[in-house]
């Protein structure tokens, strides 16, 4: 008697995000199966990994990663240059930490700058990112949006406490927007709900549930995501649809395990194999558990996850 792979259908099915311009944008989303698991449903796109770049040098980067980038960091335009033509990313992600309060305060004006000067020396797609400073973010955010209007970027991220005019200034110029939320599916859901109805299409949102490092809760993590999938898949939630981002590089690169020094725990082994590997593991876990979008800084993880992509494809 021959063996019949048992296979479970759903009737929800993820929705489809494009992000970028011409020949290179990119698709995320579309599944109707859980990740990878193609013999059950449609997987139409594969996961996008999008190289992490700052407007300022990043100077609590741990020195492993930041020394890949030490000749470009100095400059956000050479640094993308650098990530797209050098290494090959698929799509930057420019986090705008010099705006936050505490990191030097440049004003939504000069963030409009940076942003138009990069998207002027890329072809490939943008990400926009605050520096996660809620009241600055509502004003960076949305000057952000007119600065790069027409060029079809993702915008975030937006939260319960400024989201109203994030998502106006995303509407208004054409934008994907990336919905954040503190590791709780119905905090995740109430957020969703309350974008989509100022009218924002939820086929032009993605769910950042945020995430953690291997070690720090990524259980949590990796269970969240899943529950989030699953309730778009096989509850047919439509609030539960949109595709989900893994914000990995901010989470992996300042643990213990990416920062003490062989000196310190010789048993660790090389400080720099050992950060390569937590960023990879990371962001393969959040993959597995439903991730559609990851942000990652070290080149060599980034190409280890998307051997790992491709290979399970």
């Amino acid at each position: 008697m021959s063996f019949v792979v048992p296979k479970e259908s759903f009737n929800g099915k993820v929705a489809s995000v494009d992000f970028g311009k011409d020949d290179k944008a990119l698709t995320i989303g579309g599944d109707s199966a859980l990740p990878f698991l193609s013999f059950e449903g449609e997987l139409p796109n594969k996961p996008v990994v999008a190289y992490e770049i700052q407007d300022c040098p990043p100077d609590d980067w741990p020195d492993t990663v930041r020394e890949v980038y030490k000749d470009v960091s100095g400059d956000p335009v050479t640094w993308a240059k650098y990530c797209q033509d050098e290494q090959g990313a698929k799509a930057i992600a420019l986090r705008l930490v010099s705006t936050h309060p505490d990191r030097g305060d440049k004003s939504a004006e000069e963030a409009s700058q940076t942003i138009k000067d990069v998207l002027a020396a890329i072809s490939v797609p943008l990400i926009i990112l605050g520096s996660n400073h809620i009241e600055k973010d509502s004003t960076v955010l949305v000057a952000a949006a007119e600065a790069a209007s027409g060029n079809n970027c993702v915008i975030g991220k937006a939260q319960e406490g400024n989201y109203k005019t994030i998502v106006a200034a995303a509407l208004a110029h054409n934008h994907k927007l990336i919905a954040m939320s503190e590791l709780d599916i119905n905090l995740a859901k109430q957020l969703n709900i309350l974008i989509t109805q100022m009218g924002f299409d939820k086929n032009k949102l993605i769910t950042d549930p945020m995430c953690s490092a291997l070690g720090y809760g990524l259980e949590y993590t990796y269970s969240v995501m899943e529950r989030i999938r699953l309730a778009g898949l096989a509850q047919n939630d439509p609030t539960m649809q949109p595709p989900i981002l893994g914000d990995v590089g901010m989470y992996v690169w300042k643990v213990k395990e990416t920062v003490a020094s062989e000196a310190d725990v010789p048993e660790w082994g090389s400080l720099e194999e050992r950060g390569i590997a937590w960023e990879t593991l990371t962001a393969t876990s959040l993959i597995l558990s439903g991730a559609n979008l990851l942000i990652m800084r070290h080149p060599s993880a980034i190409e280890n996850v998307g051997k790992t992509i491709d290979e399970l494809v």
